[in-house]
């Protein structure tokens, strides 16, 4: 999977694809994809960290992330392109089917 920094048309019009199908809207904040999610307890919210946990594990790329609550919040860059990738999109993709 590519590395590569994507420029920001390339960033439009993945977002675009991805915020498609998501039940709340993913954004770019501070370079990062960005998104908050909001669940019905703590345990949901734990338990959701840990099934994105396994497969940013395996696909060895790490959110920037927080949790206070039933509240997760993700943040989603590649550290050695400086910048958002396809790898991004990709994990940000499959944190999304893992909220539901």
């Amino acid at each position: 999977m590519s590395r590569a920094k994507l420029d920001s048309e390339a960033i439009a019009r993945a977002l675009s694809e991805l915020n498609a199908s998501a039940a709340a809207p993913w954004s770019v904040a501070e370079g990062k994809l960005h998104k908050a999610f909001q669940f019905k307890d703590f345990v949901d919210a734990f338990g959701f960290m840990s099934r994105v946990a396994l497969v940013a594990e395996s696909m060895d790329h790490h959110p920037e992330w927080s949790n206070v609550y039933s509240r997760v919040v993700v943040d989603l860059s590649t550290h050695d392109a400086d910048g958002i990738t396809v790898l991004d999109f990709t994990l940000a993709s499959r944190i999304e089917a893992l909220s539901g």
